[in-house]
């Protein structure tokens, strides 16, 4: 089973995401900021990283150029999901790293369609 790394400090986004991404036959896996994230990815590398950029402690741009740095951390497909929706973020994420961008609000269509994009679906 596909491991999906679920990173928003909205416990609501991380529920509905949840609930989206096992129905879908994801293993789910939660971090309300992007330390706890890196804590996840560090002991156990998921397949996929569903990315919020906006959180406290550690922010989703920052996480993931940590995270492309790190063991490991060049593997993981990794799916912004935001509300920055201008180009310069959208640029800074993909060039940083990120496989593809996901607007909030989404729905499961959404989702279906991007990990399908990036191949994971």
């Amino acid at each position: 089973m596909t491991s999906c790394l679920i990173v928003d400090d909205s416990k609501v986004v991380r529920m509905v995401a949840r609930r989206i991404l096992q129905d879908l036959n994801f293993a789910c896996i939660e971090a309300e900021d992007g330390k706890g994230a890196m804590d996840v990815c560090l002991d156990k590398m998921p397949d996929v990283i569903l990315l919020d950029w906006n959180m406290p402690v550690m922010n989703g741009i920052d996480f993931l150029r940590e995270l492309r740095k790190a063991d490991g951390g060049s593997e993981p497909v990794v799916v912004f999901c935001t509300t920055e929706n201008d180009m310069a973020h959208i640029r800074e994420a993909i060039s940083a790293g990120a496989n593809e961008y996901i607007m909030k609000p989404f729905d499961r269509a959404i989702i279906e369609a991007k990990f399908s994009q990036v191949g994971v679906l």
